[in-house]
């Protein structure tokens, strides 16, 4: 019987963590593993109406922390316990790290500790890997999606901030023992590596 297993994407806007979350979930599909793919923020209320809040900038971090504190413990319990329950394979296309980077960037008041504390009725991953791009690059791939899909800029779509996010997605990876693969390369090539990772794990 296949064991359960949870397996996470997380980098900066533009690393490619919705594209390589699909990819790998093909991938581990035509190995023959139940795959169940997930993203945050989720499509419950909680998530609709975060996805509101992450385009007004006068909302401030705390509110967002909790938001996603919310929306993440209902992602959690109400879907992907339940397929880690039924034995799938889950990969999450972004999840607490990135709560951990995003707002604890965005003010000195809101502290990593707060964030892992609120946080704290949620599972963690088995596998977390880390896309690693410059902020440069991340722009310039977020100005090109928004022009072909029309959606609008969210509040952290600065250099200055995502130079911030990125330092601590890196400095997160070594603490906590995290693979990081650089995104600069081509699709085929960065997939190939998570590729052979998750394989190894």
């Amino acid at each position: 019987m296949q064991k359960a297993f949870f397996i996470v994407l997380e980098g900066i806007d533009g690393s490619g963590t919705t594209t390589h979350t699909k990819l790998l979930g093909e991938f581990l599909k035509k190995k023959g593993f139940k795959v169940h793919l997930t993203r945050e923020p989720s499509s419950s209320m909680i998530g609709k109406l975060l996805k509101e809040a992450l385009l007004d900038d006068t909302i401030p971090p705390e509110t967002d922390a909790l938001l996603f504190a919310a929306d993440r413990t209902l992602h959690y319990k109400m879907e992907i316990k339940k397929k880690l329950d039924e034995s799938f394979i889950v990969i999450s296309d972004r999840y607490l790290e990135s709560s951990i980077v995003y707002q604890s960037s965005q003010s000195n008041d809101v502290s990593v500790d707060w964030i892992e504390d609120i946080n704290k009725f949620v599972g963690y991953p088995d596998i977390t890997i880390i896309l690693d791009l410059p902020p440069e690059i991340s722009l310039e791939r977020k100005r090109a999606h928004l022009e072909t899909t029309g959606e609008n800029s969210e509040k952290f779509e600065t250099i200055e901030f995502l130079k911030r996010v990125r330092k601590k997605f890196l400095n997160r990876a070594k603490k906590k023992n995290y693979i990081v693969i650089n995104s600069e390369e081509k699709i085929d090539r960065v997939q190939e590596e998570i590729q052979n990772y998750v394989k190894k794990i």
